[in-house]
């Protein structure tokens, strides 16, 4: 048995944890600071608490609050020369995915040079990064501790990823509390992000003994308490096992990958904008039973941490996961893919695109043809 397992972040964990920012700052001696964040954030009152904090450690700021869900290279490129300009030499970032996606690619371009579009793929940032503390107000994505980041390219019209070790948050501040406002829709679709992260990285061809692991405990965890955080916002206990789930899943997708499931949303994403945990959640049923065909057994393994009850027969029981996924995105109010504006006329350009993504090099099932994903989509639709 080899391989590798990689682990960066320290982690602060808990309610009322952001009191512990400007201590961390301290110790990294930051002469002057970047605060990345979105109107979102701004609007819940969760910015003026970090902004406090950063103050509270006595050094100078600015304020990047441009963030744009999938964030653009344009994007990128825009706060990367306010950082410059303000000679920054750390990041506080704070919100979800795309807050902290494009905090880790302008701490790319403060180290390395170029353009942040030259750094896609896997292991193209060559000189380390500055220190970056990450403070997640939703619990799905669980960019606050992966390697990745990702963008979009607006010419090429495609969603890619920065994946590099030297890009992983130097810090990650996981308050529940700064989830407690984040509204059940965006609740419901960050979470079944997470559950996506947990079933894929699973059955994919890279997972390891401890991605697996980390795979199973994290899909428990967030299966049970997705759906008590998106009846009851307030509820510490469930919004508490969320952050918690989202970041042992996140261990296991940062070194085993994903799948087919994340080729299609990023293609959703790129030529429309869908969001991405809504994007995964309405195709990602079927894809587990499409995937089900090469990896029963591994399908019965997740169908029975949820607490399914298996039959025996194991041309059945490789389904159940994806039925069980299903029900949820029902119960859960998840849109489908016409109810997301999509239309049957942009399947086949959505096609070809999906084959191109370079995820489907993990997904368990390979060959997949474009035929399959006309298929995945008609049902999703």
């Amino acid at each position: 048995m080899s391989f590798n397992f990689f682990v960066k972040s320290n982690i602060d964990f808990g309610r009322g944890a952001l009191a512990d920012l400007s201590e961390i700052i301290k110790g990294y001696n930051m002469k002057s600071a970047m605060i990345v964040y979105d109107g979102g954030v701004k609007a819940a009152g969760i910015a003026d608490k970090v902004v406090a904090q950063v103050e509270k450690a006595e050094i100078p700021y600015v304020i990047f609050d441009g963030v744009i869900p999938n964030p653009t290279n344009e994007v990128v490129e825009e706060a990367a020369a306010k950082a410059k300009e303000a000679k920054v030499d750390g990041f506080v970032a704070v919100g979800g995915g795309s807050s902290i996606d494009l905090a880790k690619a302008v701490n790319v371009l403060m180290t390395n040079p170029g353009k942040i579009g030259e750094y896609g793929g896997m292991n193209m940032v060559k000189n380390p990064c500055l220190p970056l503390i990450a403070i997640p107000t939703t619990a799905g994505t669980s960019s606050e501790i992966t390697n990745v980041s990702a963008l979009i390219d607006t010419e090429k019209v495609v969603k890619y990823v920065v994946i590099d070790n030297n890009i992983v948050a130097s810090d990650v501040i996981a308050d529940p509390e700064l989830t407690r406002t984040v509204p059940v829709s965006v609740t419901a679709a960050t979470g079944m992000d997470a559950i996506t992260h947990a079933v894929e990285s699973y059955i994919s061809n890279m997972a390891t003994p401890l991605t697996e692991y980390n795979a199973l405990k994290g899909l428990s965890i967030l299966y049970e308490n997705l759906p008590k955080a998106c009846a009851d916002g307030n509820d510490m206990d469930a919004r508490e096992g969320m952050m918690l789930g989202c970041i042992i899943t996140g261990f296991s997708f940062s070194n085993a990958n994903l799948g087919l499931v994340h080729g299609i949303a990023h293609t959703l994403s790129a030529h429309f904008g869908l969001a991405h945990g809504m994007a995964n959640a309405c195709v990602l049923p079927y894809v587990m039973h499409y995937n089900a065909e090469v990896c029963p057994e591994k399908m019965v393994d997740l169908a029975k941490t949820i607490g399914l009850e298996v039959s025996g027969d194991l041309d059945k029981d490789k389904y159940l996961l994806g039925d069980a996924l299903l029900a949820l995105t029902k119960q859960l109010g998840i849109k489908t893919l016409s109810e997301q504006g999509i239309e049957k006329k942009d399947f086949d350009m959505l096609a070809d695109d999906v084959l191109k993504e370079p995820v489907l090099g993990f997904n368990p099932r390979q060959g997949i043809t474009k035929e399959d994903v006309l298929d995945l989509l008609e049902k999703a639709y």
